[in-house]
């Protein structure tokens, strides 16, 4: 029976190219693992220095997560603020305070799936590019969890 496709014998011809000079691909930045563990846990140092039971969460790029640290003693709400916290600061490559003041004029931000717009979140940048973001969730006042999440961003700089 005859279904009408052309059929073709012998090898296939080669497999068609996907390079940058061709426009198919693009480059990106992204943080490494070790990195990422790197800066969670100089998130997480800097909460314990204070006493502070915290969770830290580091995503990548495209908001997938990359580590968690849940300290000792933290709430059970902490860690998935925290992811949620990261999530929010790569995605709009901000901290989540600055985010937060935003919600008076776009209160609709907020209904976003997966984003958390409460202070605790930075991103990391590369060339002005978001390549990750570090959430903490934990203290007493997202003003803590913020700077905790800026002392694990810090870190890679060091």
């Amino acid at each position: 029976m005859d279904d009408g496709a052309r059929r073709t014998h012998g090898p296939p011809g080669p497999a068609p190219r996907a390079d940058a000079s061709n426009g198919n691909l693009q480059q990106s930045t992204h943080l490494t693992v070790e990195a990422a563990t790197k800066a969670a846990q100089a998130a997480l140092k800097a909460a314990e220095k204070e006493n502070q039971r915290v969770s830290v969460a580091v995503v990548d790029r495209n908001g997938t997560t990359l580590v968690t640290l849940r300290g000792d003693g933290a709430g059970p709400q902490s860690y998935e603020s925290a992811v949620k916290k990261a999530y929010t600061a790569v995605s709009w490559n901000a901290p989540t305070s600055e985010l937060a003041k935003r919600l008076t004029n776009a209160p609709t931000l907020k209904d976003i799936p997966n984003t958390l717009f409460l202070a605790g979140g930075a991103p990391v940048t590369a060339k002005g590019a978001p390549v990750a973001g570090i959430g903490v969730a934990g203290a007493p006042s997202g003003d803590l969890d913020e700077k905790f999440a800026r002392a694990g961003v810090a870190s890679l700089g060091r």
